[in-house]
């Protein structure tokens, strides 16, 4: 069902184990299932795993501008946009929660909000990964901080069950996914 499935985070080692980057941290999942290496494709400003048909993305351009790689490497291997599943990070659901939609607005996550302005269109599936909730004022430091220690067991857990609704998703559809994830 999909061709292209998106992780988005920010790209560098300060961010590696931040909340931002948990669509990162799932595709890297998939990818080392598959046992699939991720390659530096400079043409899309993107680290590129291939799966059989499907195409894993980390795109390397900051989350706010996700959009300008995946927009171009979907054109180049025309794939339509609800070929396209887009993980992401989302502060309005508990750690490891999951909601799986097939289209919809960006909700305020600027990453999902560059992609759709890039399509020109809001049925792009996707899959957010809660993160659980910023304290007022501290969102910016809530998605660019680390996990706590007490958290590992539930966001491991929350990885592992993201990487069986993609698997599911690909089996068996994404409507399937829907009502045995969300």
């Amino acid at each position: 069902m999909f061709r292209l499935i998106v992780g988005l985070g920010n790209p560098g080692r300060e961010y590696v184990d931040t909340r931002h980057n948990v669509g990162f941290m799932i595709v890297n999942r998939l990818a080392a299932k598959a046992g699939a290496p991720f390659r530096k494709e400079r043409a899309w400003r993107a680290e590129v795993a291939r799966v059989g048909a499907v195409l894993l993305c980390k795109p390397l351009t900051f989350m706010n501008l996700s959009g300008e790689a995946v927009r171009p490497m979907s054109s180049f291997y025309k794939i339509a946009p609800s070929e396209v599943l887009v993980v992401l990070d989302d502060m309005a659901l508990p750690l490891g929660k999951l909601r799986i939609r097939s289209s919809g607005s960006a909700g305020g996550h600027n990453g999902l909000k560059s992609i759709v302005d890039h399509f020109g269109s809001t049925a792009i599936p996707r899959i957010r990964f809660g993160i659980g909730e910023a304290a007022p004022g501290a969102a910016v430091g809530h998605v660019l901080g680390s996990f706590a220690p007490e958290e590992r067991q539930t966001l491991d857990a929350g990885l592992d069950r993201a990487v069986e609704a993609i698997e599911c998703s690909g089996d068996r559809g994404l409507a399937a996914a829907m009502n045995a994830y969300n």
